[in-house]
């Protein structure tokens, strides 16, 4: 049902950066109910008049005159990385609402002044972590809150993407620009391990190979060490055609395995041993599909599904024991999460841009805190920073913020992520 309120004080919104996903996210909130595109803005003339064209807004020519339309209460910004934090800061000390892409900034430093600012403005900060809003992760987490699946032992992604579009010259191979793969793009896998984990990593060791000696680093591998004896290890490499693009995340909860494929998920499987009770509940889940999917924000097609098979007295009746956890669980389950496969990557893409956008007007009108929050956009480039580090000096790594005190220039130095 749609809020009345949303609808009669909408959120009026400026997006800056013309480009291609500045149209993507503008498509996917256009209609979200309390939301007023008024503006976008672009130092490139044709790109801030085609996309102002296409959505019926005022165009401005730079950052700042969209920042100073008293119209505009929130901002969305698609730049590229290394403008990120800057822009934040400014939009939120000028007390608009930031929905900003991610990553929330190319080092840690600048993303804790991002924090810090959220931390004192009235407007509310979203980063665009799409993975924290994706049904297929969203109901792995309450599976597991309900206690139908342990906590993970490990988070396994393994990304072979395409660098089909990404010329010699394209800023995504620039530090500078980029922050780097495990910055850039590794943001969204740091902070799902930590959601799915349920925790922070402590340490990082990582590796980065180079194409050849004059060649962009472009394979890069981080294993994170996380609190209780999980482990994450995060593989990136973009070396291949769009066609031959492929992802998996394998979790390992000790008594079950699930298998998530596409960086945007939308298929997954659940192997998990269990006894009679835990049986019953996992052949009722079917029939929750609907709650167990559901994202405020994201519309289902139609099409997902929630499919269960239980296999009973497929392993021995008497108890068996892994890591020093005994249980007596005979029967073996095989779930199927299913929203359509690959070809509704787009659909549940776009949906999850628009769910993230709905939690930061959800906060705006009501309070509380997003489930993309400054804090999760620091965290997820605290990480990625240290992992960047780690492959640089072959060394493992604490995981480590900046604090306040340290950037005022007080020489107290550095504090742990789970401190902060």
């Amino acid at each position: 049902m749609t809020d009345p309120r949303a609808e009669a004080v909408p959120v009026r919104l400026g997006l800056v950066g013309c480009g291609a996903f500045g149209g993507y996210v503008l498509d996917a909130v256009r209609d979200l109910p309390g939301v007023a595109v008024v503006a976008v803005a672009d130092p490139d003339p044709a790109r801030r008049d085609r996309l102002a064209g296409a959505h019926g807004t005022a165009a401005c020519d730079s950052f700042e005159a969209l920042l100073a339309r008293p119209d505009v209460d929130a901002v969305a910004i698609t730049t590229p990385p290394a403008t990120h934090a800057a822009m934040a800061v400014a939009a939120l000390r000028a007390g608009k609402h930031v929905f900003c892409e991610k990553p929330l900034a190319v080092s840690a430093a600048e993303a804790a002044e991002v924090r810090d600012a959220a931390d004192t403005s009235p407007g509310v900060l979203v980063v665009d972590h799409v993975l924290r809003y994706n049904p297929v992760l969203r109901m792995l987490e309450r599976l597991r809150e309900e206690g139908l699946l342990d906590a993970p032992r490990r988070f396994a992604f393994e990304n072979d993407a395409s660098d089909e579009d990404l010329d010699p010259g394209h800023w995504f191979w620039d530090p500078s620009h980029s922050g780097g793969i495990l910055v850039e793009h590794g943001v969204h896998f740091f902070d799902a391990a930590r959601s799915l984990l349920g925790s922070e990593p402590t340490s990082v060791q990582a590796a980065a190979v180079a194409r050849d000696p004059a060649g962009p680093v472009d394979i890069v591998v981080a294993t994170a060490v996380h609190p209780g004896g999980a482990v994450a290890t995060h593989t990136h490499s973009f070396t291949h055609a769009h066609r031959c693009e492929r992802q998996l995340t394998r979790l390992d909860y000790g008594f079950a395995e699930a298998r998530v494929t596409g960086w945007i998920p939308t298929y997954a499987t659940v192997t998990a041993w269990t006894d009679d009770e835990g049986a019953g509940r996992w052949q009722e889940l079917p029939a929750r599909a609907a709650e167990l999917l559901h994202v405020p924000g994201l519309t289902p097609h139609g099409e997902d599904r929630v499919s269960v098979t239980v296999h009973r007295d497929a392993g021995a009746p008497g108890p068996c024991r892994g890591r020093g956890v005994e249980r007596t669980a005979p029967h073996r389950v095989e779930a199927v999460v299913d929203l359509g496969g690959e070809a509704r990557k787009q659909y549940v893409y776009a949906g999850s841009v628009r769910a993230a956008f709905a939690d930061l007007l959800r906060c705006a009108r009501d309070g509380g805190t997003p489930v993309a929050d400054a804090y999760a956009g620091l965290t997820a480039v605290a990480v990625a920073e240290t992992a960047t580090r780690a492959a640089e000096s072959g060394a493992t790594l604490p995981v480590v913020l900046p604090s306040a005190a340290a950037r005022a220039g007080s020489g107290s130095g550095r504090v742990r992520v789970g401190d902060v």
